[in-house]
């Protein structure tokens, strides 16, 4: 059995402000903390206001609203993206969040059923100093409905993996998480995770490239779904070829750098 590398050590569990609408929406509630970020909720127990959807939690007796989350892993996404069709993405192959945000609605049921879901989409982003087309992609994004949480780039190793589990963590406590939806190959940080979440009840589909996401597809609690199969999610179909999809007459795997060039860059490497 290999051992997983540890995670990064857990910090309170905090959470971008914005929708869905929480228990601090309603009257009497408390809000604890400030800033960018909105701590955990703290709110009294709402005798004979459930309504239908919603849950009550055993601790306290406090109504939670069911939820539908989506949490998008950009940086990840977008790395591995780079590495299936072994290039740089392009606006023409990076994927659709448009389409993207209707195939996670349309899977959360009829909206004007009684036990329908919130529904709440978040993407988690690193953004560099020199921020590029990124504030239009920003803008983009949150004209789509979704929640944006942008956090600084400053060091090599900054990264959002704890934040995207911390608000998880924060919507677990605030809702009755109903189906999670994953867009993320990082096994080495959700795994454990996501796994936990399952035993307690919550659907959890993770959605990857399938050449980055053995954890999810070996998983016998996750369910999988490669994003190249989210209806519309690419404007074309990219150039790869998926080793669990292969043709019946096989396929040619084309290589990603040319011979020469990988041959020289190793002799380099070898001789300084």
């Amino acid at each position: 059995m290999i051992d997983r590398p540890a995670r990064r050590r857990v910090r309170r569990a905090s959470a971008p402000a914005g929708p869905p609408r929480t228990a601090a929406d309603l009257p009497g509630a408390v809000l604890t903390g400030g800033g960018h970020t909105a701590e955990v909720l703290e709110s009294p127990t709402l005798a004979g206001q459930q309504a239908p959807g919603t849950a009550t939690a055993p601790a306290d007796g406090r109504p939670r609203p069911s939820l539908d989350l989506l949490i998008w892993d950009a940086p990840n996404i977008d790395m591995t993206l780079s590495t299936v069709i072994g290039a740089r993405p392009t606006a023409e192959t990076r994927p659709r969040f448009d389409a993207i945000a209707a195939w996670f609605v349309e899977g959360a049921g009829d909206p004007d059923a009684p036990d329908a879901p919130e529904v709440e989409a978040c993407v988690f982003a690193n953004i560099p100093p020199v921020v590029g087309s990124l504030q239009r992609w920003v803008e983009a994004l949150r004209s789509f409905g979704f929640a944006v949480f942008a956090r600084p780039k400053l060091q090599p190793d900054d990264d959002i993996d704890q934040d995207m589990l911390d608000h998880i963590a924060v919507r677990s406590h605030s809702h009755r998480l109903r189906r999670l939806v994953v867009f993320s190959g990082d096994g080495r940080n959700f795994a454990e995770p996501l796994e936990e979440l399952v035993r307690e009840g919550t659907q959890v589909v993770v959605v990857a490239f399938s050449e980055v996401a053995g954890y999810a597809i070996s998983s016998d609690l996750l369910e999988f779904i490669d994003i190249e199969d989210v209806p519309g999610a690419f404007a074309a179909p990219l150039d790869r070829v998926r080793l669990d999809a292969l043709p019946p007459d096989g396929a040619w795997l084309r290589p990603t750098r040319g011979l020469r060039e990988f041959v020289s860059s190793f002799t380099a490497r070898r001789n300084g």
